[in-house]
């Protein structure tokens, strides 16, 4: 592995927003890529990371709800979403989410 640059904590924490930002910017860019399919390949989804969003607020003492988190990481009311977006999962995308919500959780 090669050197990696010297970075401070508050330069850290600026480039690591900045990558959430994007990465959320991106799945609202694809809104078609179902939850399902990144559970599947990735271990995690839309509505993983609207959970880690309320911890790390709550950890702030920021009162989120799960709704509202899930509001901030799709950019419109979950609800909205699943109509507009969401699809049936296949019987092979069911099999395969067991064997990866084992993973995400462990």
């Amino acid at each position: 592995m090669s050197k990696l640059p010297e970075i401070n904590d508050a330069t850290r924490t600026e480039i690591e927003s900045a990558v959430y930002r994007k990465m959320i910017e991106h799945l609202r860019k694809y809104p078609e890529v179902q939850n399902i399919e990144l559970m599947n390949l990735a271990y995690f989804c839309r509505n993983c990371l609207s959970k880690w969003y309320r911890s790390a607020a709550s950890e702030r003492d920021i009162d989120i709800d799960y709704d509202q988190a899930r509001e901030i990481v799709y950019g419109m009311p979950y609800a909205e979403y699943k109509q507009r977006y969401a699809t049936e999962a296949t019987p092979e995308q069911l099999a395969a989410f067991k064997d990866a919500e084992k993973k995400a959780t462990e």
